[in-house]
């Protein structure tokens, strides 16, 4: 079952009274979403697999909070924040959502790319339901 998708409005505001935030000079974003093009087409030019209809998505969440942890120890990030999603996901539906704020533009947008590339590539379980 689907959880409830959080708010960035919310969770921007919430960055920015964290007692750290001060230090931060800049927060990033991401937004993954269940895509109708199967990832095997994307990635490695795979063809007749058909448009994927649900993905069935799971996590392994000690791995993740110890992937958050271990974000908070990269230089220059001092905000890390992340929900992922379960269940099986229609079409449009968020996979997850990553917030990371660091001092400068570099190190938060080599952090984010650092982190949800663990997240994607160790700790989620994607199955592409086809239609």
């Amino acid at each position: 079952m689907a959880k409830p998708e959080p708010s960035m409005d919310q969770w921007l505001a919430e960055a920015k009274q964290d007692p750290k935030a001060a230090q931060c000079g800049m927060f990033l974003t991401h937004n993954g979403v269940v895509r109708v093009t199967p990832k095997a087409q994307v990635r490695e030019g795979v063809e007749g697999l058909g448009d994927v209809a649900q993905v069935d998505f799971s996590y392994d969440a000690e791995g993740l909070e110890q992937a958050v942890k271990e974000a908070l120890t990269w230089p220059g990030v001092y905000y890390v924040r992340v929900w992922l999603n379960e269940g099986v996901l229609n079409v449009g539906d968020s996979l997850m959502y990553v917030l990371i704020g660091a001092d400068i533009r570099p190190r938060c947008i080599d952090a984010l790319q650092k982190l949800v590339g663990k997240i994607k590539n160790e700790l989620v379980v994607e199955k592409e339901i086809y239609a």
